[in-house]
């Protein structure tokens, strides 16, 4: 790992992170390990989820953890369908730092 800080391309960041997770499981991780949980694309690498978390939020991220979750097979009447494919991203904030979806700045 080099120590340099990448360049992401911006556009791409701002695709990157899908939807916050927001469950009683998302919250309890959350409030023990100072974890945020997010839905990203299935394409996104550790490094451009911190990036992207670091940008819209402001806030320093001290790790990334991936979970590859794969979609349930369900029925329709007749015919059996799948959901999609989801990649979560547990994200670690460092000591100190919080997150606030409500879009206010503190």
């Amino acid at each position: 790992m080099s120590a340099a800080p990448q360049k992401f391309d911006e556009g791409r960041l701002a695709q990157v992170l899908v939807a916050p997770i927001v469950s009683e499981k998302a919250t309890s991780v959350g409030e023990k390990n100072n974890q945020v949980l997010f839905k990203v694309l299935r394409n996104a690498t550790k490094p451009e989820i911190k990036a992207a978390v670091e940008l819209m939020f402001k806030v320093e991220v001290d790790s990334v953890q991936t979970v590859n979750q794969k979609g349930k097979v369900k029925r329709f009447g007749r015919s059996i369908g799948r959901r999609d494919h989801v990649k979560k991203a547990y994200v670690c904030l460092k000591d100190g730092q919080e997150l606030n979806f409500s879009g206010e700045s503190a």
